[in-house]
């Protein structure tokens, strides 16, 4: 056929979407014809295939006006319906000369093309949608966490006061009772704190690169654990926390970071062992890595639980003085990525021991 073309046919006009053009017909792509000088129009209204072999004899054309005024003899065009059954438009095809069209393989070949048309603009417009769904996303998770990060510093000035007051009250000569009350506050505060620095942390790796480090090429890591250990202390004073060190090579590492690490990993220990048991502590550094274990008795991980400890906001069996984002063991791993190294887990019926492995590095 010497022109054919993908026409854009609506109630008021006829327009161009793709065009060949051998015969000089001269209307380029994005151009219009009269919607009532096509049959087009006909077929948007019943939208069924028209096909012409030979205008002269065939009886319900030949005298009909579109062939007179664009003067061919050959005729197809087949209606294109979207997948939501709407009518876009048509495939369509003339020639000057007559054309044996209706056959199997041509009217075949033009209904497959009428549909892979179809299929491919419905491609586009779902791709389309799906675009605007995901930046549409992608705007409310950078503003939910940017409320998160900005919610979680304006938290720590308060909570500061707060901790600061109740450090005071404890070293006031009080009741029973105020003592009991003040260390309801202290303690209260310490796992606030430790829920809004797991918070700006998650917000800061959603919206970075991830948690940042900051090297020491000789960090004190005996120090900073023997710190941390301290201070939970105070927060479980009759719990029983035993430990074994060998440092025999530094480790560069950022001691901050693996504080909070092992903040998350004790406190999680302790949470979740009995009261009467012993939380076993080893680290050791060699000239290859450092090694971090927090073991402690307790129930045993169920194995669907394992396979989502590391996520964010995913949670075990919590107990209803247990309560916390699931951020903790999320912030643990994301730290040990962080140095290169990795935080795994093993649970038996008897014990649940968290190991932290880093690669030694000069």
């Amino acid at each position: 056929m010497g022109f054919s073309a993908v026409a854009r046919v609506t109630s008021d006009k006829w327009i161009a979407c793709a065009i060949h053009d051998e015969i000089n017909f001269g209307l380029p792509v994005g151009g219009e014809l009269k919607l009532e000088t096509t049959i087009c129009n006909e077929i948007r209204q019943h939208q069924q295939a028209v096909i012409i072999d030979h205008v002269d004899e065939d009886e319900n054309f030949k005298g009909h006006h579109t062939p007179l005024m664009y003067g061919f003899q050959s005729y197809i065009s087949v209606p294109i319906i979207l997948k939501n059954g709407n009518f876009f438009g048509t495939l369509c095809a003339i020639d000057p000369k007559p054309a044996k069209l209706k056959n199997p393989a041509i009217t075949g070949m033009f209904s497959m093309f009428a549909d892979l048309i179809a299929f491919h603009m419905d491609a586009l417009d779902q791709l389309d949608i799906a675009e605007k769904e995901l930046k549409k996303q992608q705007e409310i998770a950078i503003l939910r966490d940017q409320f998160i990060a900005i919610l979680g510093h304006d938290l720590r000035n308060p909570l500061n006061a707060i901790s600061s007051s109740a450090q005071l009250l404890s070293r006031l000569n009080l009741d029973e009772r105020g003592i009991r009350i003040a260390k309801i506050v202290k303690d209260s505060s310490f796992r606030m704190n430790g829920l809004i620095e797991n918070i700006l942390d998650f917000a800061s790796g959603r919206l970075g690169d991830g948690i940042t480090i900051n090297r020491t090429a000789d960090e004190d890591l005996e120090k900073l654990l023997v710190q941390v250990i301290d201070e939970l202390q105070t927060i479980w004073p009759s719990r029983h926390i035993k430990t074994d060190f060998d440092f025999k090579h530094p480790v560069n590492a950022d001691g901050k970071r693996l504080a909070q690490l092992f903040s998350n990993l004790l406190a999680n220990a302790l949470n979740y062992s009995p009261a009467d048991s012993t939380i076993e502590i080893t680290a050791f550094s060699t000239d290859k890595e450092f090694n971090l274990c927090v073991a402690n008795k307790g129930k045993q991980i169920p194995e669907a639980a394992m396979e989502r400890l590391f996520q964010p906001f995913s949670r075990g069996e919590v107990e209803p003085n247990q309560k916390g984002l699931g951020l903790g063991l999320y912030i643990a791993s994301e730290i040990a990525k962080a140095h290169d190294g990795s935080l795994d887990v093993t649970s038996t019926p008897e014990k649940t021991c968290f190991t932290l492995s880093i690669p030694y590095k000069k």
